[in-house]
């Protein structure tokens, strides 16, 4: 499906929505991936090229592999599919020193955001296409001693799928784990490849703008588009409407 066959998500999901479910970087976490992916550049690339806007457009929300190989031909690297394997160890290693030096932290509005979900009784399911997310995550611990793993009823990081995203298996797998049909979800995402996915699953798209990318989002089909978590409507969504705040 591309972004222009989508249709309008928010007119479809309003007041069915009772399910959730979260990306990880970028949503739930700032965890270290893209600096990983600039980093282990070195001798395959210009890393001054990989910016965030390349990164979120290009490598965000796509398996290891799947990354590699379009960071590289993104930045016209000769025989980008030859060398992409390579690249993608090279980044593992780097992003495992990175997260063993303790660069992951939570988004406090995100921890707000699973926790008002929660309080509302909703299922709640967490999928990324990182096989990091889960040791990332229980890294992680919340004040009543859990870890933010913890929190979800539903977990699919790291599934080995057909395909990735912008193809909606992860989402429609964690619907399922959840035991709720497609289009009572919402999924919380932060690149336009997830956003697509979720819309390609039916499910409505909350696009999270944490990098002055908004537009990439709205196109790619998002119910609604926020900067903070915390501009999301609990008391809609506990009517099942994925709508901002009121200020």
């Amino acid at each position: 499906m591309t972004t222009r066959e989508i249709p309008a998500a928010g007119s479809v999901q309003a007041g069915i929505l009772k399910a959730a479910i979260f990306d990880v970087d970028g949503v739930l976490l700032a965890s270290p991936h893209e600096r990983a992916w600039r980093d282990a550049l070195r001798g395959f690339g210009n890393a001054d090229r990989f910016t965030t806007a390349m990164y979120q457009a290009v490598v965000a929300g796509k398996p290891r592999l799947s990354g590699a190989r379009a960071a590289l031909a993104a930045l016209g690297v000769p025989d980008a599919a030859g060398k992409a394997e390579a690249y993608a160890e090279q980044k593992q290693k780097r992003l495992e020193e990175l997260v063993a030096d303790g660069s992951v932290r939570a988004f406090p509005d995100a921890l707000r955001l699973v926790q008002a979900v929660a309080e509302l009784g909703w299922p709640i399911a967490v999928a990324s296409s990182s096989k990091n997310a889960n040791g990332m995550m229980r890294s992680i611990r919340l004040a009543s001693g859990k870890s933010l793993l913890d929190m979800f009823g539903a977990n699919v990081c790291g599934r080995d799928l057909p395909r990735g995203k912008p193809d909606p298996a992860i989402f429609l797998l964690a619907a399922s784990e959840l035991g709720v049909e497609p289009r009572h979800c919402f999924v919380a995402e932060d690149a336009p490849a997830g956003i697509e996915a979720a819309c390609a699953g039916h499910m409505a798209g909350l696009g999270v703008a944490r990098h002055d990318d908004a537009a990439g989002l709205q196109k790619a089909g998002a119910t609604i588009v926020v900067t903070s978590l915390d501009e999301v409507s609990v008391d809609e969504l506990a009517e099942g409407r994925l709508l901002r705040r009121s200020l």
